[in-house]
């Protein structure tokens, strides 16, 4: 096998093709359909990496007509399958959150409380957004027609994360949202030990501390 390094995503090809044998089209429609929540990246990207596993031994390519159409439809091979076990026993990398809705909370200061409000209402809409697609695909198999019900058992720990992850963090922008029209401006409430209190509430996992008096959500 060529020298050659691997990326998660490399394994995340070589997941998939465990699975069944897809074409490349097959291959990224997938990324798109169950991974895109934890693993989002470019398509083009995607489209390359099925070369590279045959280029190092993991993967085969072999052309097939599907209809009147030709298309490289590839699989795992034995040195595959052994290169994403080893993977599955390495210790992952720290989980990183990346969002640009936070960059902007986080230098909210700097804008007007309604823009910073506006930011959050987004925030909580994508949030309840996102969850569409997946949902659509989970409810297959509660309806037992899911395309491999041999892996419910792992699927189902992915959707409660994402359903959890998703109602956090639109209770999260609500919450938000209502801590910042209460304050004067972007530069926060007179009183900075109040925020302090809020903290030591969080930080010390008060049950409901998202909740104040009155509100119907956290």
């Amino acid at each position: 096998m060529p020298d050659m390094r691997l990326s998660p995503t490399s394994y995340a090809i070589l997941g998939l093709l465990a699975i069944k044998p897809w074409s490349t089209y097959e291959l990224t429609k997938q990324m798109r359909r169950a991974l895109l929540h934890v693993w989002p990246r470019a398509e083009s990207n995607l489209y390359k990496e099925p070369q590279r596993l045959v280029e190092a031994g993991l993967a085969t390519a072999q052309r097939r007509l599907v209809g009147r159409r030709e298309r490289t439809e590839y699989a795992i091979t034995p040195s595959g399958r052994a290169a994403l076990e080893a993977w599955l026993e390495r210790p992952s990398a720290p989980t990183r959150l990346e969002s640009e809705a936070m960059l902007k909370v986080l230098f909210g200061n700097y804008a007007s409380t309604a823009t910073l409000q506006r930011h959050l209402a987004d925030f909580a809409s994508e949030a309840e957004s996102t969850d569409v697609p997946w949902r659509a695909v989970a409810q297959e198999y509660i309806d037992g027609e899911g395309p491999f019900p041999e892996r419910i058992h792992v699927n189902v720990l992915y959707w409660v994360l994402l359903d959890r992850w998703a109602r956090l963090r639109a209770d999260w922008a609500r919450w938000a949202a209502t801590e910042v029209a209460r304050w004067p401006d972007a530069a926060g409430p007179v009183d900075r030990t109040e925020m302090q209190r809020l903290l030591e509430r969080a930080l010390g996992d008060e049950p409901g501390f998202l909740t104040r008096p009155g509100d119907e959500r956290g």
